[in-house]
């Protein structure tokens, strides 16, 4: 019987016959390079399960005209099927070559033990080892706010090494360059909490409160926290990527080298340009929301300009300013610290550095809420 598959420029053939009862010659010939279309194995293991059992293979490779690693890889199998079959293969009939490359393959068999396991540990050691890798992300975070500190101080006592020009840009990258997004948002949560708190004070006729609700939401709560989610998806994902970009073209490590603290050269010139912007962006996020409140009222609730100008002057004080002031300048030092903090950490490849982005924008978030939350009840027990 023979089996014929034509490629696109040459032909491999394969063919059978049976010299003994118990033996199957195989007959190879044509190309049997790996770029041509090669026989299938199926029709061998065909003919070696069909009629009397086949102790014994034997091979016929002298009409072959071209030979790779597609024949190698063809008897390689049948060799693994003729083993699971206990049936002896004699390899003589092949080129010299493929007999070599042949004894080399089958040289040492993968042991069956040889591959790793994949282990699921115990709920309790996962616990464990989480817990112990937090408690060293903590510590490497408070080390880290330490040595910002330090640096800071530095800075109060003119001590501190960095260029004054980087830190002109900075103020300009945080303050003017970020003034579109945070008037696109603080007009938008201004017409929110005015259509929010209408919706419900229609109910009773006080449409007029509606300026007292947008005024001092914006100015104690939404004009800092909404400036501060702004600046760390926006500012603080920047400082991740441009320090973690600078660990990957080892410039931190020249830093090092020529004696310039990398704290001071350049996590303290972006603490200062946060801290110095994030108060002014929140007094602008506070004008820009109040004003989309006054949009509502004016046009929806009919209510005079001056009315609503009058309502919030009155509800309005400059410690609910103040406390949005102190809110935004904390907000400033967690996304400056939470950005180069995850920049240092950074590794040294273009996916480490996205991560590194990712992280820093998680960490700001997740620190400014959680201050939020304790400004509040700071507040709140004060009475103010």
């Amino acid at each position: 019987m023979e089996a014929v598959m034509e490629g696109t420029q040459a032909v491999a053939e394969i063919s059978f016959s049976r010299p003994s009862d118990d033996t199957l010659l195989i007959q190879l010939a044509g190309n049997w390079s790996i770029g041509q279309q090669l026989p299938s194995l199926d029709e061998v293991r065909k003919q070696i399960d069909s009629g009397l059992p086949v102790q014994r293979l034997t091979f016929d490779s002298k009409d072959i005209t071209v030979w790779d690693s597609g024949l190698v890889t063809f008897l390689v199998k049948l060799l693994q099927h003729c083993t699971e079959r206990n049936i002896d293969a004699d390899k003589e009939g092949l080129p010299e070559g493929v007999q070599r490359l042949l004894k080399l393959a089958l040289a040492v068999p993968e042991k069956k033990d040889a591959r790793r396991a994949a282990l699921r540990e115990p709920f309790l050691i996962q616990l464990g080892n989480h817990a112990m890798e937090m408690g060293r992300r903590a510590g490497d975070m408070l080390d880290f706010l330490g040595e910002s500190f330090i640096a800071f101080g530095k800075l109060l006592t003119g001590k501190a090494r960095f260029r004054r020009s980087d830190l002109t840009l900075l103020l300009q990258e945080c303050g003017g360059n970020a003034l579109g997004i945070v008037s696109f948002i603080s007009l938008l949560v201004g017409l929110i909490l005015a259509f929010v708190g209408a919706v419900q004070l229609e109910m009773f006729g006080a449409q007029i409160y509606v300026a007292n609700l947008v005024g001092i939401a914006m100015a104690r709560e939404m004009g800092a926290l909404m400036a501060g989610i702004i600046m760390s998806g926006r500012t603080g994902a920047a400082f991740a990527a441009q320090i973690g970009t600078m660990q990957v073209n080892e410039e931190i490590d020249a830093l090092k080298t020529m004696g310039i603290s990398p704290m001071e050269f350049l996590v303290v010139p972006r603490m200062l340009a946060l801290i110095v912007m994030m108060p002014l962006l929140t007094l602008y996020a506070d004008l820009l929301g109040i004003l989309g409140g006054a949009v509502v009222g004016v046009f929806m609730l009919d209510l005079s300009p001056l009315q609503y100008y009058e309502q919030t002057r009155l509800a309005l004080n400059l410690t609910h300013f103040s406390i949005g002031i102190a809110k935004s300048m904390v907000f400033g030092i967690i996304i400056a610290v939470s950005g180069c903090l995850r920049g240092m950490e950074s590794g040294r490849s273009a996916s480490a550095v996205g991560n590194a982005a990712t992280s820093a924008v998680v960490t700001s978030i997740l620190f400014i809420v959680g201050a939020d939350g304790l400004f509040a009840v700071i507040t709140n027990a004060l009475k103010i």
